[in-house]
This record gives structure tokens, C-alpha cells and sequence, in this order.
């Protein structure tokens, strides 16, 4: 005999993302605030990366590194903001419950892969200010090739493990996500199958893949602010702040709102201030990239009004 709840699950085929549901007299004003966003991102990531691959001032690895991280976020937030932005206008907020897994798939994937390239890009900055001899042997083009591509075929496989296992869950009942995507917390919630598996291992997976990255970031830049202290120039201190100041805002933004969102425990009080945190990460972080490197960096700056020049000239 089949268990009736069993049995009924066969039937589920669908997860309604409930999203910003409770703000029906916003979803317009928020359909128009994250379209503007999401084509800012777009717009501001695609341009880094062409300015990195057609400039030859920015063919170093710092750069080569900074162009993945700008394509990362543009995979990042197109797996979010596409599917958000049709819910608010359509106000159609089911997902099948394979596109929901995919969607976890991708977005943890990602940002996985976020993570391991955030402490490559510090170990770059750690190469430069606190080992510059160094830097050229250990930072060839083969070893930043290596790093970059460790970055992604790590955080892509770490989270098909995650994945393959909550695909073998079942969903009895309810099917109301409460978030505005298919986050891991959220879904495993809705199962009715025994959690504790997968709950473990997401735990090990999430300190290998984020708390070691995170503590190998902070160590680099212990190391660096160290380092920098020690230079008697007032203008080489600032010099060297300016290289690594951009990415520690970006890991700051990043790993601050991942930690208070998956950390704590959720309730009914933090609930809705845990999903605006989510905003922050899945919306904000892509957004924030392009802006902080492009105007708090010189040579980004220059490569950006070098390729203005041409587009003029050309037109005339």
C-alpha cells in the first residue's frame, strides 16, 4: 500500500514563490525598480569584460580575474531577476518543480564559485603588496588560468551534490515558497522526507566552500593592511589601499548578508528582514561590482574613456 501523502506527491508539479506578494499596491513600482537594476547590471558587467578583453593595459591577472567576476554576476543575477521581474508584471508566481531545482542549481553554484574567486582575488592582492618578488613567478598566466577555472569547476560541483540529493526528496504539501527565488532553507522546509542528510551536508559543503574562502580573504588582507602599515610614504600607503580597497567593500557586502541570512535562525520576525538581506546579495552585490571598480579605479577609468575616444572618432 501506498502512504497517501505518497501518493499525492506524484501530483505536485509546482512551487508558488509567493515573493513580494504581501506589497500588491508595489508590484509596478518594484517591477520597474528591479528592471532599471537588472539592465544597470548587465550593462555595467558586459562593458568590464569587454574593456578587459579588447585593452591590452588590462591583460594582467588582477584584471583577468576581475573579468570573471563580472561574468559570474551576470550569470548570477540572470538566474534570479529574469523569473522575478515576469512574476511582478504577469503576477503568475508558480515555477515547476524541475525549474525550481535548476534554479538552485545555478544560483548556488554560483555562488559557490562567488566565494573562490572573491579569496583568489585576494590572494592576488596578498601576491602583489605583501610578496611583489613573487608575484610574476607564483601569478603567471597559467596560474591565474588555473585559479579562475578551480574557481568555477569547484562551485559547480560542490552544489550538484547538494542538488542531486534534495532532487531525491519529496514534496507532499504545502508548495508556497516564501522568497521571491528557490533558495535552499525555503525548499528543504517544504519536504517531507527527513532533512537531517542533506541539512549535514549542506553544512560541510557550506564550510568548505565559503567559511574557508571567507577566512582565507581575512587572512590575506590581515597580512595586507599589515604590510601597508609598514610603509613610510604617506602617498605608497594610499597607493596600496587603493588596489585592495574595492574588492574588500565587495567582500564586506557579500559575506556580511550571507552570514546574518544563513546563520541565524529563521522566524516570523526575521523573515521578511532575512529576504530584503537576500536583495542585497542576489540584486545588489552584481550591481555594486561594475560601479565600485569602474570609479574607484584609475586604469579601469582610463581604459573606459580610451574606448569612448574610438567609438567618437569612429562615428565621425
Amino acid at each position: 500500500m501506498v502512504a497517501p501523502e505518497q501518493e499525492n506527491q506524484t501530483f505536485l508539479t509546482e512551487f508558488i514563490l509567493l515573493g513580494f506578494g504581501t506589497l500588491p499596491e508595489l508590484q509596478i513600482l518594484l517591477f520597474l525598480l528591479f528592471l532599471v537594476i537588472y539592465i544597470a547590471t548587465m550593462a555595467g558587467n558586459i562593458l568590464i569584460m569587454a574593456l578587459v578583453v579588447t585593452n591590452q593595459h588590462l591583460h594582467t591577472p588582477m584584471y583577468f580575474f576581475l573579468g570573471n567576476l563580472s561574468c559570474l554576476e551576470t550569470c548570477y543575477t540572470s538566474t534570479i531577476l529574469p523569473r522575478m521581474l515576469a512574476s511582478l508584471l504577469t503576477g503568475d508566481r508558480t515555477i515547476s518543480v524541475s525549474g525550481c531545482i535548476t534554479q538552485l542549481y545555478f544560483f548556488g553554484s554560483l555562488a559557490a564559485t562567488e566565494c573562490l574567486l572573491l579569496s583568489v582575488i585576494s590572494y592576488d592582492r596578498y601576491l602583489a603588496i605583501v610578496k611583489p618578488l613573487y608575484y610574476a613567478a607564483r601569478m603567471s598566466s597559467r596560474s591565474s588560468l588555473q585559479l579562475a577555472g578551480g574557481s568555477w569547476v569547484g562551485g559547480f560541483l560542490a552544489n550538484s551534490i547538494t542538488t542531486l540529493s534534495i532532487s531525491q526528496l519529496t514534496f507532499c504539501g504545502p508548495n508556497a515558497i516564501d522568497h521571491f527565488f528557490c533558495d535552499l532553507i525555503p525548499l528543504v522546509k517544504l519536504s517531507c522526507s527527513d532533512p537531517q542528510l542533506i541539512e549535514i551536508l549542506t553544512f560541510m559543503l557550506c564550510l568548505i566552500f565559503s567559511l574557508v574562502p571567507f577566512l582565507l580573504t581575512v587572512t590575506s588582507y590581515i597580512s595586507i593592511i599589515a604590510t601597508i602599515l609598514r610603509i613610510p610614504s604617506t602617498m605608497g600607503r594610499q597607493k596600496a589601499f587603493s588596489t585592495c580597497s574595492s574588492h574588500l567593500i565587495v567582500v564586506s557586502i557579500y559575506y556580511g548578508t550571507l552570514i546574518i541570512t544563513y546563520m541565524f535562525p529563521t522566524d516570523n520576525i526575521l523573515g521578511d528582514f532575512k529576504k530584503v538581506l537576500s536583495v542585497v546579495y542576489t540584486v545588489l552585490t552584481p550591481l555594486v561590482n561594475p560601479l565600485i571598480y569602474t570609479l574607484r579605479n584609475k586604469e579601469v577609468k582610463r581604459a573606459l574613456r580610451k574606448a569612448c575616444r574610438k567609438c567618437i572618432l569612429g562615428q565621425l
